[in-house]
């Protein structure tokens, strides 16, 4: 058995040409160039897929291999996965040629064997260097272009393989990020497996979703909470990175920007056991990600206005013009074209690199000293405990029940509103759920709240284009009765969650 270790990246076909210019400056031990051909089994009920592992047999030249792939892990383009190779002389598996042990207990070996058929399969040309980094590590270097197949269905195959021969994973990384420096590569967390599954299925796309709260343990340390919110961030990152890249779906490029803000908030939650100076060019990058992101706000809030053909504003008479000039704004913001090559920028590819490297070198470990590492190594309830009192505290005191507020001081507070909900995602989990969400769900109201209001502040800002003085002064008299009606309620979700009894001791 062995552990295969290997970055994905997605690539254009173009990228042949800058990819053989940066393979010209290294040292490269071997290379060669052939066609691989590759049929994948599962039973029909996808027994294989629901425990995490892949079948296949490679045919290449004479040589048939059966190989089989275990649950493994992905953070970032970077996968790891138990495999287990046997050549064989047949093109129908046989189970029996990989030891008893790579198989999890549920699993009834002799019965998959009888219901094995084929499902889907890839086949493409690999152009394969093996390449001798400077600390004499080797990395094999593949190109790989074609197609997967399954029931007359095709999909293209253009990545790149780095996959680790001998030496630290770290190399990996630093190969990786010198042939992103032209950009034209984006990480790539899905398999090629993975993708002859989807097309098996019949795909359509997958849906998005909410970021939904960490993994915690009772029994974890500070350091395993640290690792696992950048990484369930991450994933959750990727995931809508992907759907965006192939459906431009605007919801999904908003929960990425969601991932960024609670990595940027898991920074500050454990800021003070995670020296700020061992991220800070991390930190730097994910705020200029942040800021090319901006737009999504403006652009939901249109989207929100104009959902229901407008039905928010069935009642103003130049609804149809309103309508016309939230259509002209919204052109004006960037396109799916623009966020595509954001998503394949160098300076995009790096700053996932850099923090997926970050997070599985455990890159803050060099700045700490033993107090800092002693504090990491704690049982994370304690920590827990304190870190969301701090919030509740700070919420108390930007939201007081005996303060009016008005929409700018809604505003002024929501992204410390949004931060606080933030920083409880990362513990949720370590406490009883009833009365977590009965906490919460007030503080929730209020950011939606929050988000009304802007929406009222995107038709107010049309309010003088309109030709009319009589229809001005309509949807000003609308724009007052609307915020006066939402503020009522905002005031009194706010009373609501500043008296309720926090969920934690």
């Amino acid at each position: 058995m062995e552990t295969e270790i290997e970055l994905k990246l997605f690539v254009s076909p173009e990228f042949s040409s800058h990819l053989l210019r940066k393979i010209s400056e290294s040292k490269i031990l071997q290379q060669s160039s052939r066609m691989l051909g590759n049929v994948y089994f599962d039973t029909p009920e996808q027994i294989l897929r629901q425990h995490d592992i892949g079948l296949r047999i490679r045919r290449y030249d004479d040589v048939y291999v059966q190989t089989l792939k275990t649950a493994g892990r992905v953070v970032a383009g970077l996968h790891q996965r138990p495999e287990y190779n046997a050549e064989t002389n047949s093109t129908v598996p046989d189970l029996t040629l990989h030891p008893v042990d790579a198989w999890p207990e549920s699993v009834d070996v002799a019965d998959i064997q009888q219901q094995l058929q084929p499902l889907f399969s890839t086949d493409f040309e690999r152009q394969q260097w093996l390449v001798a980094m400077p600390d004499g590590s080797q990395i094999e270097l593949a190109f790989d272009q074609g197609h997967v197949s399954a029931n007359g269905q095709t999909t293209p195959i253009c990545e790149v393989e780095l996959e680790l021969i001998s030496g630290q994973t770290d190399v990996l990384f630093i190969l990786a990020r010198e042939l992103c420096t032209e950009g034209g590569m984006r990480l790539g967390n899905l398999s090629k497996a993975a993708r002859g599954y989807r097309l098996a299925a019949g795909y359509e796309g997958d849906d998005v979703k909410a970021l939904t709260f960490v993994n915690v343990e009772p029994e974890d340390s500070v350091e395993t909470v640290f690792v696992n919110t950048l990484e369930h961030a991450l994933g959750h990152w990727h995931y809508h990175e992907q759907i965006f890249a192939e459906c431009h779906d605007l919801a999904a490029l908003s929960e990425l920007k969601n991932a960024l803000s609670l990595i940027r908030q898991a920074f500050v939650v454990f800021g003070g056991v995670i020296p700020r100076r061992a991220s800070a060019l991390i930190r730097q990058e994910l705020q200029w990600l942040e800021g090319e992101l901006q737009w999504l706000n403006e652009a939901s809030k249109i989207v929100a206005i104009q959902a229901e053909k407008g039905s928010l504003l069935k009642k103003l008479n130049a609804r149809k013009p309103l309508l016309q000039q939230l259509d002209a704004r919204f052109e004006a913001l960037p396109t799916a074209s623009d966020m595509l090559q954001l998503l394949q920028s160098a300076r995009y590819c790096g700053l996932l690199l850099d923090l997926s490297r970050w997070i599985l070198s455990r890159g803050w470990q060099p700045f700490l000293d033993d107090k800092m590492r002693n504090k990491l190594a704690d049982n994370i309830k304690p920590f827990s405990d304190s870190a969301l009192s701090r919030s509740w505290e700070e919420l108390q005191d930007v939201f007081p029940s005996s303060r009016e507020l008005n929409r700018i001081d809604y505003f002024d507070q929501q992204p410390r509103l949004l931060r606080n909900l933030m920083s409880g995602m990362c513990f949720a989990e370590l406490y009883d759920e009833g009365k977590r969400s009965y906490f919460r769900m007030p503080w929730q109201d209020l950011l939606q709240g929050i988000e009304d209001l802007h929406q009222l502040d995107v038709v107010r800002s049309l309010v003088a284009l309109q030709d009319d003085e009589e229809d001005q002064a309509q949807i000003e008299k609308w724009l007052s009765r609307k915020e006066e009606s939402l503020i009522h309620a905002m005031d009194q979700t706010r009373q609501m969650g500043v008296e309720l009894t926090p969920y934690w001791p």
